[in-house]
């Protein structure tokens, strides 16, 4: 009996070599994708300082062997740490995502294209503190946001038409995938060993949506991207060495991702690569809170108001009903106990309940403390999601991208509040004017949190600068941040 495959080495699949060909060829002009670049470079490194508050995250972080300095190595914001580019790339990546604040995109997948940024600055400082030794000149910033617009665009492109969720798979596949592509053209690989790096990064088992989901939901899914990331990593350096790929990683019959993983269904794509998903990235500004669900807490905050304004209370409240989207009921619809902050945060229910009763949501509110208010589980009990296919639709419309959500409200005394609905969270695009102010405001609170006034003076000098930022040495900036 022969093999029925035959064992003649194929071409790369198509999707590794667009891949490989964008990062190494594709020149971006769009001034709005750099300039959306550095606001979300200042936000994610904003996000990830405010998550070194808390000590299920700092616990973390370092070296893995404690004491280890790396000479030359890449320098973790916030910290004392330097650290080699692999460790360094996962303790960047697990504090910017841990309290679920940086940015997001929402298609087919959804995701944290701002999880590269591990990878990506991790790397680059590590390249500009070695090529400074060597006498050599350093990397630039505009370098960083030049590979954080390219991952931004592998990731959100790929996302666009596959829905990898609903294969069981999460989210950080996307991540570790992109950051291999940018980190490898960073490093110096040529157009074979940029597809071999990214093959490698297909081979991997990837990781299970089990930790976001009940009953297992956990802090994994804060420390996920930075495992990805960091992997991406180490899969460019091993992919340095002359390391082998596996070119029809995706498609090969019975043994390729499409067959093993993806129901042997091959990606669908929906435009080629460019600079469309970092010019429409979606901003968390308001509240830490799965983006899902942004409008709905903005709608919360406003039936808290009217509710102060009418004299009640939520104890008055009979029902709430939200109507909402398929993606919405999917992901954060959650009945039952929550049992930590992880679960917390991908609860609408809690999401909303949280700021109709005091009138904000917070990191600090997806905690113990504050979760066993029994007010809290009570109001979630009557909260209800209702499945709107215009919503659904607006969702996927490229045009529009909307998030929307409307509550309405109504009473035991027989009477409902009008319904209070929100298409667009303050961080989309189409509220860009609005958002950006706040987004500084944000960066500039979460800069108070860890540095003094003189240092803080100095980093926001630069980052709310787009040409002293672009020029200035990635070693340079990093330093600013050290504590």
């Amino acid at each position: 009996m022969s093999a029925p495959i035959s064992n003649v080495r194929p071409a790369p699949d198509q999707v590794l070599v667009d891949i490989a060909d964008y990062v190494l060829n594709y020149d971006i002009q769009s001034g709005l994708a750099y300039e959306t670049a550095r606001n979300c470079l200042i936000d994610t490194l904003g996000c990830g300082l405010e998550a070194l508050e808390y000590p299920a995250c700092r616990k973390l972080l370092g070296p893995v062997v404690p004491g280890t300095v790396v000479p030359h190595g890449a320098k973790v914001p916030g910290t004392q740490f330097q650290l080699d580019p692999v460790q360094a790339a996962f303790n960047i990546g697990a504090m910017i995502r841990w309290l679920d604040f940086n940015d997001t995109w929402l298609a087919a997948e959804w995701g944290h294209p701002s999880d590269n940024l591990g990878g990506i600055l991790a790397t680059a400082d590590w390249l500009s503190r070695t090529a400074i030794a060597a006498g050599k000149p350093p990397l630039t910033m505009r370098d960083v946001l030049t590979g954080m617009i390219k991952a931004h665009e592998i990731q959100g492109c790929i996302a666009l038409e596959n829905s990898f969720n609903k294969v069981g798979l999460d989210h950080v596949v996307l991540v570790k995938v992109a950051s291999t592509a940018v980190v490898a053209q960073m490093l110096g690989l040529d157009r074979d060993e940029v597809i071999n790096a990214v093959s490698l990064a297909w081979v991997d088992g990837q990781s299970l949506r089990t930790y976001r989901h009940a009953p297992n939901t956990g802090s994994r899914k804060s420390w996920a991207a930075g495992d990805a990331t960091s992997r991406a990593v180490r899969l460019a350096l091993i992919a340095r060495t002359g390391e082998m790929g596996y070119p029809s990683v995706l498609s090969a019959k019975t043994w390729g991702f499409y067959d093993v993983l993806f129901k042997g269904q091959p990606f669908k794509f929906q435009r080629p690569y460019g600079s469309y998903v970092m010019e429409n990235v979606l901003f968390k500004i308001s509240f830490p809170a799965e983006f899902h669900s942004q409008t709905a807490v903005e709608c919360a905050m406003q039936i808290h108001e009217r509710l102060k304004t009418l004299g009640k209370t939520t104890d008055d409240i009979e029902k709430i009903t939200i109507r909402t989207h398929e993606a919405c009921i999917r992901i954060i619809d959650k009945k039952g106990p929550l049992n930590n902050p992880a679960d917390r945060d991908h609860c609408i229910q809690y999401m909303v309940a949280v700021p109709l009763l005091f009138g904000r949501l917070t990191a600090a509110d997806y905690e113990d403390d504050i979760a066993r208010d029994p007010r809290i589980d009570l109001l979630r009990d009557k909260i209800t999601c209702v499945e709107d296919p215009a919503y659904t639709r607006d969702y996927h419309d490229p045009d529009k991208r909307s998030i929307a959500n409307a509550l309405t409200v109504h009473f035991t005394d027989g009477s409902t509040l009008d319904e209070v609905v929100c298409e667009y969270p303050i961080g989309h695009k189409r509220r860009r004017t609005d958002g950006i102010p706040l987004l500084e405001a944000k960066f500039k609170t979460n800069l108070a949190r860890m540095f003094p006034a003189r240092q803080q003076a100095k980093i926001l000098d630069v980052s709310l600068d787009q040409a002293k930022l672009e020029a200035m040495p990635v070693n340079e900036y990093v330093d600013l941040y050290v504590i």
